[in-house]
Order: structure tokens, then C-alpha cells, then sequence
């Protein structure tokens, strides 16, 4: 071991053997470049801003994909006709009002408003001779569709400006019911409100009397308005103009094309949710069973395995049906087709939404079964566009006819297509002379929309069950032909195998405001002759199951009618069942034809006048109409002014303001249908 002194008296040997590996500069040098390799390091991370220059005469490109404004100015479009539809009518319009642009030396596109960013509606004003269409349908108590929602929202909430916007409107709707063209009515009031300029009157149309006709009479002096309006001349009305040019495929993979789907190819094939319009749930049919006893109508009640499906007591249930094999068969038949050639529909104008009338590639067959409503009379704008297929000069007149607002041409189109219920099968068999090519009959008619139901259960006692209660449509027309529902005869033959094979269904849940209270010691009061009974069987169900959960359950009183007791008496069992255990607190049955005189539920409504109005006036009971709207709803309705007037000591006028209130605070609900 060196001894430490001897080291410390040698100094300099010792200072050479333990001299740093870095002099002083060494590490300032390290330091430095340690400190811009740091900084160039996280420098990198931010892209150094690059200084934009934009051209002063081009505006900034829209960030957002749903500007139709952009979409109209790239396209050189001047008018855009939005719609509000829940059954494809509104759209069916708006898509005729599009193509019409053309026709008048304009140039449209229908749009949806749940696609684009309506607060945009503003910039309309920034293309020249430009205009906003809206076809809006009413729904259920007054309520905008459902792809319309966040429109009606939009409107609401919005205090913005249109100044230099052009409107029209045309509302779908139907007098019989309560808020007759309510959604139309609104929009219209709201964008002058904002300070849009209408440049043509609000169009009504009635479903109730005839739809077609209110609006070919709108049309054919709006658009004479509009090219006044706009300093332009028409052009082109009598040419046809096609939106979709027909593909043959001859060499396909199989697996590539559509066999009945809405949305996703195979999407039947691997169910996956979430479920809606777009992607239905194929639910197995468990129950079909006749409920009437007697009597030449078949009532049926039909129970759906709906296990992966959530609803609640009057929510309704959509099903997709399908069109009569028979027919579909005999169309192709009389077109001389092969059904089975795959093809598709092309929209010609590549910058539409819309790339196809429905899903593509499919086969005629498929199109003609799953995606065209091929029974429902067509409309005059398809007997215009066939007629130039008509080789009788006669036949092609009076299909131009029937497309006109003419006096002579609306009764011909009344009598011949409506009163007879020609579907597009009896129209050409009775006109031999049009033929026209498969491919643009297609692209003519509308599409084959679902069909709602009230729900018959209650998902808190049927959790994985969704039961439903129809009436087959089946009748013969003047032509001695006979016509079946299209859902209901589809429904009906829904069976279930012996060989545990099950008919599947394709549905979705629509939600529903015809709701029980939220409070359930609150009475109700439930009126439903017929098939109306459907929703509340969920009701009673769902009240007996608060029961049995101890909770305090009000009075649950129900007004039920049917022709016969011994013939279509509905869930007899189950009600009276209910009214024994005290589910049901009163059951008032009205057999309308088991006497000379008859009697409906309304009738009932007035015996029982005392203890409804103690209900309604100090019991806080909730009111619900389920039925034809028509008739029954109204006659009810009267029916409860007349005991508000006698027991309420009110005028009609008080009385009426009453019941409209009760409807304003949600304890009148209907959920009813013409």
C-alpha cells in the first residue's frame, strides 16, 4: 500500500495520473452541444408553421363534409329540396320537385337534413337564383319525422339570419288528425320568422282525402311561378329524363350482391348491433296464433324473439315485409324478364348521395320482393314517365292525362288507378300496349317501406319477447281482383316449424311518447276498440307487475270495443284474467253489433261520465286513445268535451281548451292511425 505523504511530496506525478477526462472547455463544448442536440430534438416535434397564402377571389374550402352549399356550388345546383319523411312520401316528393328543376331550366338535388349542416341554410343566399325546397311530413301529436328532428331543433333554438333566402314549403299530413300538417305549418312560419322570403304559398296536402292530387295541383303552379320568378323559361316537359343508368353483371361473386339487406352487405348473415332503419334485427317468430273466434276477419297475435332488442310499454315495432312471390313472378312474366339477372341501378349524377334507388348489385327478383313497394297504386308521375312505352296512342294520352291537374285528367286518375286499386300488375294488364323496360320501372317505383305496430307487451314481464296484434287486409276490388295487405298476409304465414326451424322477422324498435305515467298511483283511462287494444295489453301487463313489485298502483280502467263477444272479443281471457286479480280496475266492453242498437266505446264513455270526470278532474287520471283516427278518436274526443261541459260546467269552448290542455301536459295521448 504507497504511503499517502510519500504520494502528497511528489505532487506533480501525482496530479498526472488523476487529471479529469474534460478540461473546463471540454465541458462547455459538451454542454453546448448536449444542449442543441436537446433542442433540436424537441423542436422537431413542432412543425414549424408554414406561412398560408390564399388567393383574395377563392373562399376557404368548407371543413365539413355535410355542406350542401359547397356541394351545390361544385355541381352548379340552384336548388335544394330538403325533406322530413318517415314513411319515403316526403322524399318521393322531394325527389319528383328535383327532377322537375331540370325540366323548368333550373338544376336540384333532394337532400336530407340529418345529412347536412343546417345552420349553413344561411349561405343559400351566396348562389345566385337559388332556392330552398322543404316537403315536411307531420308525425304522430304534431311531432317533425325522425330524420328531421335535429331540423326542427335547429329552427327552434336558432336566432340567426336568412335575409336573402328563397323558401317554399310543402307539408304532407292528414286532416283526421289532431296537429293536421303541424311540422309544414311551423316551418314555414319559422323561416320568415328568421327573415327568409317566401316565394311561393305553404302547399297542405291531405292523406285522409287524396295526397297526389294536392300536390300535382301545387306543383303545376308553383313551378309557372318560379320561372317567372327567376326570369327563366321551361324547357324539356315532355322529354324523360332518367336519374339511373341500368348494369348487367354477368360475371359476379355471388357473395357480392344484395339478397334482401338495407344496409351492410350480409348484414343478416352476422347480425350485429346497434339495430335500426338501416340495420334491422331478423327476430324468430315463436307465436302466430289466430285470436278471433269466429267470423270471416283473422285477427292474429304474433310473438317475436327479441332478445337482443330493448323496448318499453308503447313503443312501437317496425317490420319489413315482403312483396307476394305470385305477383313479383307474374310482373316478370308480363315484361318477359329474367328476374334473376343481377344488376345495378347507377345514379348518372356521380356527385349524388344517393348511388343507387336501393341496395346494388341485386337481382330484379330481389328489388322487386324486398326494396319496391310494387301493390300500392303508383303515383301520376310514374303514369307519365311509362306512358311514352304505351304503343296505343290513347293509352299514352290518358296516362299524360292522369299526370295532369286537369279537371278531366284528376278524375280519370281517381277513378281509374284510385277507386279501383290498380296496382302497377293490374296496370298493365289492362293496358296491353305498355311495356315498358324492367330497368326504369325500377327506378319509378317508390320504395317498400316498413310497417309499424303497437307493441302488445310489456318488456318488464316479456323481457325477450316483443308481441304484436293485426288484422289481415284482404279484400276485392271493383275489378274483381283480389288484394291482400302486403304485411299482414306476410305476417300471417310466419310460422313456426315443427322441425324447430323458425320464419324470421326483420324489425326495429321506434321509440314512443305514448307512455304510462311516471307516477303510478295515477290512474288510466284506456280506450281501444279493435286491434287499438294492442298497447294497452302491454299497460295492464306492466301495471300488474308494479303490483306484484308493492308498488301503489292507481285505478287502471279500460273502454274496449269489438263487433261480437262470441266472435273477436281480443284477449278475453287475459282481460277478464286481469279485472279478476284487480289488475283491472273496471273493464267496460262494448260489443257494437251484438244488439239492434249499436254501441261503441264512446257510449260506454258517457254511462260512466261521473266517475271519468272524478278522475280525470281530481284524480290527475292519464287519457289514452289507441285506434282509427278517422271515427273513433274523434267521436271520443267529443265524447269527453260533452262530460267535461255537463260535469265541468263548461262551455264548449272551456271544454275544448281543457282537453287540449290534458293533450299540452301529456295526459292525453293518442297513438292512432287512419
Amino acid at each position: 500500500m504507497p504511503d499517502v505523504e510519500a504520494e502528497s511530496s511528489t505532487q506533480p506525478e501525482a496530479m498526472e495520473e488523476d487529471e479529469p477526462l474534460f478540461s473546463n472547455l471540454d465541458l462547455f463544448l459538451f454542454t453546448l452541444i448536449a444542449g442543441l442536440i436537446i433542442y433540436w430534438f424537441m423542436s422537431r416535434k413542432k412543425a414549424e408553421p408554414i406561412p398560408e397564402f390564399k388567393q383574395l377571389d377563392q373562399p376557404a374550402p368548407s371543413t365539413r363534409e355535410t355542406s350542401f352549399i359547397e356541394k351545390m356550388k361544385k355541381t352548379g345546383r340552384n336548388i335544394v329540396v330538403f325533406y322530413g319523411s318517415q314513411t319515403g312520401t316526403g322524399e318521393e316528393f322531394a325527389n319528383r320537385l328535383s327532377k322537375d328543376a331540370q325540366r323548368y331550366g333550373m338544376k336540384g338535388m333532394a337532400a336530407d337534413p340529418e345529412e347536412y349542416d343546417m345552420c349553413e341554410l344561411s349561405r343559400l343566399a351566396e348562389i345566385d337564383n337559388s332556392l330552398a325546397i322543404f316537403c315536411m311530413a307531420t308525425y304522430g301529436e304534431g311531432d317533425p319525422t325522425d330524420n328531421a328532428q335535429d331540423f326542427y331543433d335547429w329552427l327552434q333554438e336558432s336566432d340567426g339570419e336568412l335575409n336573402g333566402v328563397n323558401y317554399t314549403v310543402f307539408a304532407l299530413g292528414n286532416k283526421t288528425y289532431e296537429h293536421y300538417n303541424a311540422m309544414g305549418a311551423y316551418v314555414d312560419k319559422r323561416l320568415e320568422e328568421l327573415g327568409a322570403k317566401r316565394v311561393f304559398d305553404l302547399g297542405m296536402g291531405d292523406d285522409d282525402g287524396n295526397l297526389e292530387e294536392d300536390f300535382v295541383t301545387w306543383r303545376e303552379q308553383f313551378w309557372p311561378a318560379m320561372c317567372e320568378h327567376f326570369g327563366v323559361e321551361a324547357s324539356g316537359e315532355d322529354s324523360s329524363i332518367r336519374q339511373y343508368e341500368l348494369k348487367e353483371h354477368n360475371d359476379i361473386n355471388m357473395n357480392k350482391v344484395y339478397t334482401g339487406e338495407f344496409g351492410c352487405l350480409k348484414s343478416f348473415e352476422t347480425q350485429k348491433p346497434p339495430f335500426d332503419a338501416k340495420n334491422p334485427f331478423l327476430a324468430p317468430v315463436i307465436v302466430n296464433r289466430k285470436l278471433n273466434k269466429a267470423g270471416n276477419r283473422h285477427l292474429m297475435h304474433l310473438e317475436r324473439d327479441v332478445t337482443l332488442s330493448i323496448y318499453e310499454s308503447g313503443d312501437h315495432v317496425a317490420v319489413y315485409p315482403t312483396n307476394d312471390t305470385a305477383i313479383v313472378n307474374k310482373l316478370g312474366q308480363i315484361l318477359g324478364v329474367d328476374l334473376d339477372t343481377v344488376i345495378s341501378l347507377n345514379n348518372l349524377d356521380e356527385e349524388s348521395n344517393k348511388k343507387h334507388p336501393f341496395p346494388c348489385p341485386t337481382t330484379y327478383r330481389t328489388a322487386l320482393t324486398h326494396y319496391l313497394d310494387i301493390i300500392h297504386p303508383p303515383r301520376t308521375n310514374v303514369l307519365y314517365e311509362l306512358a311514352q312505352y304505351a304503343t296505343d296512342p290513347k293509352d299514352q294520352e290518358n296516362m299524360r292525362k292522369m299526370a295532369s291537374s286537369a279537371p278531366e285528367g284528376k278524375a280519370l286518375y281517381q277513378s281509374f288507378v284510385l277507386e279501383d286499386n290498380r296496382n302497377i300488375l293490374a296496370i298493365l294488364e289492362d293496358l296491353p300496349s305498355l311495356r315498358p323496360p324492367i330497368d326504369h320501372l325500377c327506378e319509378l317505383m317508390p320504395r317498400l317501406q316498413a310497417r309499424y305496430y303497437s307493441i302488445a307487451s310489456s318488456s318488464k314481464v316479456h323481457p325477450n319477447s316483443i308481441h304484436i296484434c293485426a288484422v289481415l287486409v284482404e279484400y276485392t276490388t271493383k275489378t274483381g281482383r283480389l288484394t291482400k295487405g302486403v304485411a299482414t298476409t306476410w305476417l300471417k304465414n310466419k310460422l313456426v316449424a315443427d322441425n324447430g326451424h323458425k320464419s324470421t322477422v326483420p324489425m326495429y324498435i321506434r321509440k314512443s311518447q305514448f307512455r304510462l305515467p311516471f307516477k303510478a298511483s295515477n290512474p288510466v283511462i284506456m280506450v281501444g276498440p279493435g286491434t287499438g287494444i294492442a298497447p294497452f295489453m302491454g299497460f295492464i301487463q306492466e301495471r300488474g307487475w308494479l303490483k306484484e313489485q308493492g308498488k301503489e298502483v292507481g285505478e287502471t280502467v279500460l273502454y274496449f270495443g269489438c263487433r261480437h263477444k262470441n266472435e273477436d272479443y281480443l284477449y278475453q281471457e287475459d282481460l277478464e284474467e286481469a279485472e279478476k286479480t284487480g289488475v283491472i280496475t273496471k273493464l267496460n266492453v262494448a260489443f257494437s253489433r251484438d244488439q239492434e242498437q249499436k254501441v261503441y266505446v264512446q257510449h260506454l264513455l258517457r254511462t260512466n261520465k261521473e266517475d271519468l270526470w272524478r278522475q280525470i278532474h281530481t284524480d290527475n287520471a292519464h287519457i289514452y286513445i289507441c285506434g282509427d283516427a278517422r271515427n273513433m278518436a274523434r267521436d271520443v274526443q267529443t265524447a269527453f268535451y260533452e262530460i267535461a261541459e255537463e260535469l265541468g260546467g263548461m262551455t264548449r269552448t272551456q271544454a275544448t281548451d281543457y282537453i287540449k290542455k290534458l293533450m299540452t301536459k301529456g295526459r292525453y295521448s293518442q297513438d292512432v292511425w287512419s
